[in-house]
């Protein structure tokens, strides 16, 4: 019985190894029926963008004047920091991560991580005019972002925005519009 205890407690960690590898090497798509940007040019996307809206999630609640910046690296990665003011807790939080292409690097179609070998989808749909409005899908309806190179966007840029979201089934009803002072 002494044995079969010790075996037990050690299938607990490789199971949940096997589980981490498995989410790790998930695939990271582009939405069913989603068009990126085509062609994309990662320099003229690097810099500082201003968070316009999001839909909410426990890494950016309670936060405003958010931004994210992003750098292009010697290997061809791209180095993101986000930035935003948590009103709760009254101080700035940075996160650090790094994004890649998935596939061709002249499409809108990225990965980006905050958490070691785990990436998500962050895929560039739309730019009005190019490299200073963004719109970006995650690999599901769940997330979404509209960004600018300015701390507000011109409000038919904003429709046209919110109009490609919904066709694409996102509930626009649900997002949170970032302030910035």
């Amino acid at each position: 019985m002494k044995s079969y205890r010790n075996h037990m407690w050690l299938a607990g960690p490789a199971m949940l190894l096997a589980l981490l590898a498995v989410h790790a090497c998930k695939p990271v798509k582009v939405p069913p029926g989603v068009e990126v940007v085509e062609p994309f040019d990662v320099r003229a996307y690097t810099g500082k963008w201003y968070e316009i809206a999001r839909f909410d999630f426990k890494q950016e609640k309670n936060m405003k004047q958010v931004t994210a910046e992003y750098t292009l690296n010697d290997d061809g990665s791209i180095k993101v920091i986000n930035r935003g003011f948590d009103t709760v807790k009254g101080k700035w939080k940075d996160a650090i991560g790094k994004a890649r292409f998935v596939g061709e690097q002249n499409r809108g179609a990225l990965k980006v991580s905050f958490f070691g070998p785990f990436y998500s989808g962050y895929n560039v749909v739309a730019m009005e005019p190019p490299y200073q409005n963004a719109l970006v899908f995650g690999e599901d309806t769940d997330y979404i972002w509209i960004l600018s190179r300015n701390k507000t966007i011109p409000e038919d840029v904003k429709s046209n925005f919110l109009r490609i979201a919904r066709e694409a089934g996102y509930d626009v009803s649900r997002l949170i519009w970032t302030k910035h002072d």
